[in-house]
C-alpha cells in the first residue's frame, strides 16, 4: 500500500463521516435556529427551552436517519474490506 492510497482512504473516511453526520447535526442547528428565533421574539430566556426540545428532536431525527447512515456505513466498510482483501 502506497501513500495515494492511504490519503484515499482517508480521505473517503472523511467523506463517510461527513455524510453520515451532517444531516443530524443540520436538524440540530435547524431546530436551535428555530428556538432562539421563538426565544427572540417572545423575550422568554428559559434555559430548558432551548435544551429538551433539541435533544428531543435529535433523538427522533437519530431514529428516523438510522438506515441512512448505517447503509452509509456499511457501504464504506464493504469498500474498505474489498481493499484488504483485494490491493490496487
Amino acid at each position: 500500500m502506497n501513500e495515494a492510497q492511504v490519503l484515499d482512504i482517508a480521505r473517503d473516511t472523511v467523506l463517510t463521516l461527513v455524510v453520515v453526520s451532517a444531516p443530524v447535526l443540520l436538524v440540530g442547528m435547524a431546530i436551535g435556529l428555530a428556538i432562539s428565533l421563538f426565544q427572540t421574539l417572545t423575550q422568554i430566556q428559559e434555559m430548558t427551552l432551548t435544551f429538551v426540545p433539541k435533544l428531543l428532536v435529535v433523538f427522533v431525527s437519530l431514529i428516523l436517519l438510522l438506515p441512512f447512515m448505517f447503509h452509509e456505513i456499511k457501504a464504506f466498510s464493504e469498500h474498505l474490506f474489498d481493499l484488504i482483501i483485494l490491493p490496487r
